[in-house]
């Protein structure tokens, strides 16, 4: 495995688990900063069931929506929580723990240059001039990597994202505790969000990658907004996420790639460590059953109907956020959402029941708009 995160680890985990000897390289140390909301949804704590015990530094049951920093309103899950918040340098490092006792070997501070295929191998090759073969490699160093690069992997929609981490006072944690804020933002597609983790809050915005400053403002705004401006945050990141084409290789000969690698997230919230710990379980099966088609066929048959109905909200999204927020408000919108984070069905399946696909119907007829805003 190429890549030590989510799906790395993941893919390390199943393959070791199935007796296969099993190689991570990892260019970093773990535990590491990685840039991420760090909300797990139902389907990413079912795939952890049983494998590790999730570091929690908050459950929200209780969300508040604005449109823009207007019309707000919160609705609190009756069901139990619906996001569980992770620091990502402890929850890899859980990942990381689970995989190594499986039996595979973790080597850290090794960054890999290229991929040669053989006849039936793959050659690694690695910064130090040093070279490590095997009978398959399964690319888990994000979509930017040597990985992708190797397989191909194409992309449909790339966006930024920028996020801070700050420290808050206990009178602040209060206030925040058990509660996320999602804010509609000023350009198309975009959002804002708040996450509590006890003594930080992580903050952060997305939008489609080419408005930079803007996406920038939209941050600063919001921040300001939340009574947070000044406050020296602990991190301060972006990076970009990038989500595949439909039809985009997944495998070229014995070299796979999972995750953000593979460009495998929910295009409407860019939701991406569900997919990854999924699609590195997948791949690592593959490999353990020495079938690797049986890999693209899973992620078409399991992950992509999702993620098309996610490219399908996005759009609509996009054209009307403001009716977007009033459906949320109403309880066959809240009820959506609720199943969405608590995990109860595919995306595909969400979407396609009669009220939400009606809503939908009404939103993607309805003429795009390029702001919420007059500029």
């Amino acid at each position: 495995m190429v890549g030590a995160g989510p799906a790395g680890l993941s893919a390390a985990y199943v393959a070791a688990r199935a007796g296969l000897a099993t190689l991570v390289l990892e260019r970093a140390v773990h535990p590491r900063y990685k840039t991420c909301g760090g909300g797990l949804i139902g389907t990413s704590l079912a795939a952890l069931a049983d494998r590790i015990e999730v570091p929690a530094h908050d459950r929200a049951d209780r969300v508040t929506f604005t449109l823009d920093g207007r019309r707000a309103f919160t609705r609190r899950s009756a069901a139990g929580p619906l996001v569980t918040m992770v620091r990502r340098d402890e929850f890899d490092d859980r990942l990381r723990a689970a995989a190594v006792a499986a039996g595979a070997e973790l080597r850290q501070r090794v960054a890999v240059r290229a991929a040669e295929p053989e006849p039936d191998r793959v050659r690694l090759r690695l910064a130090d001039g040093a070279t490590v073969t095997a009978r398959a490699v399964i690319g888990a160093d994000g979509s930017s990597g040597v990985t992708a690069r190797h397989v191909g992997v194409r992309h449909r929609q790339v966006d930024l994202g920028l996020e801070v981490e700050l420290p808050v006072s206990p009178v602040q944690r209060s206030r925040w505790r058990g509660r996320v804020l999602v804010d509609w933002g000023p350009l198309p597609g975009s959002y804002a969000w708040v996450f509590p983790k006890d003594d930080l809050l992580t903050v952060g915005v997305i939008a489609a990658r080419g408005a930079g400053e803007r996406t920038r403002a939209y941050l600063r705004s919001f921040v300001d907004r939340l009574g947070l401006t000044g406050v020296e945050p602990v991190h301060d990141s972006g990076h970009l996420t990038r989500c595949r084409q439909e039809g985009s290789p997944l495998r070229r000969g014995r070299v796979l790639v999972a995750g953000d690698a593979a460009g495998l997230l929910e295009p409407w919230s860019r939701e991406g460590i569900s997919y990854a710990l999924r699609s590195g379980a997948l791949a690592g099966a593959a490999v353990a059953a020495d079938d690797l088609g049986r890999y693209e066929s899973a992620v078409a048959g399991e992950l992509a109907p999702s993620m098309r109905a996610g490219q399908h909200l996005l759009e609509t999204f996009s054209r009307r956020p403001g009716l977007f927020h009033g459906l949320l408000a109403t309880p066959p919108g809240w009820r959506t959402f609720v199943a969405f984070c608590q995990g109860q069905a595919g995306f595909d399946d969400l979407l396609s029941r009669v009220p939400v696909r009606v809503a939908l119907g009404v939103l993607g007829g309805l003429p795009r708009r390029r702001s919420l805003r007059p500029r």
